[in-house]
């Protein structure tokens, strides 16, 4: 323990300072009122007795001392893990020229309820939403829980979006045009973990299969669904669905054949 005095550190049991010669008690470094070495807080002052000090019990009043703050290591983030995962990418149609033509606080909250519809389906069909990128939505099926009809959930999803969001109170809004989105859905094998600073952390999926969505969502349609010819034959007997071929998308490396849910 070091005496607040004369700055001398003395050993635990000391009684009297073997620099200066006072007599040492254990103090609350708050309040000053003597403690017993056991006591966790002050019962005068209720100050944190981890770091108690010794001081002369003629000067009650000690300093309290000056401790090297330890850096604190930064939480663990949960192991990454391997999973096959259907991603869906939902995008508003001419989402560009309504910001145009809408007032910002208009716009704001046609967007609200456009994700609040699409949420409602969501969560619906247990999918979970990884990410609001401004009028998108980046959907997984798949995380954190697995179903074994992880695709046939996402294309009930995104057939549920478009009726939800015709059928909205959005569509009796003034808006330069009907608000429709185009849905993409891929299914391939992602590796899930957290990203990004300590301040803000996402957990999202690594890999093709979401990039492989957001470009199929792409070559959709306004109000329509498309997937992945990996995801059709998922959902094969449960939709119907029109083959519109293979697709050169931008940034995947060899073309990808498509499906329209019709």
């Amino acid at each position: 323990m070091r005496y607040s005095s004369c700055n001398f550190e003395n050993e635990p049991d000391a009684q009297f300072c073997e620099e200066c010669g006072s007599k040492l008690v254990l103090a609350c470094p708050g309040c000053g009122r003597e403690v017993r070495p056991t006591t966790k807080f002050c019962r005068q002052c209720g100050t944190s007795l981890s770091v108690p000090v010794m001081v002369d019990p003629q000067h009650p009043s000690p300093m309290t001392l000056a401790t090297t703050a330890q850096p604190q290591p930064e939480p663990r983030s949960p192991e990454a893990e391997r999973r096959q995962l259907t991603v869906t990418f939902c995008d508003v149609v001419g989402s560009t020229a309504l910001s145009a033509q809408l007032d910002p606080e208009e716009l704001r909250e046609v967007m609200q309820q456009y994700q609040q519809s699409c949420t409602t389906v969501i969560q619906r069909h247990a999918g979970y939403i990884a990410q609001h990128l401004g009028d998108s939505l980046l959907v997984y099926f798949g995380y954190p829980a697995a179903h074994e009809d992880e695709a046939a959930r996402a294309v009930r999803v995104g057939l549920e979006i478009i009726a939800a969001l015709r059928d909205s109170p959005l569509q009796h809004r003034q808006l330069p045009s009907p608000l429709q989105v185009r849905i993409g859905i891929h299914t391939g094998l992602v590796v899930i973990g957290e990203i990004g600073s300590s301040e803000k952390r996402e957990r999202l999926a690594l890999g093709e299969t979401p990039d492989i969505a957001a470009r199929v969502q792409g070559v959709a349609e306004p109000d329509t669904v498309v997937m992945s010819a990996i995801t059709q034959r998922l959902v094969h007997g449960l939709f119907e669905c029109q083959d519109i071929g293979p697709q050169t998308l931008k940034g995947i490396a060899t073309p990808v054949s498509v499906y329209r849910v019709i």
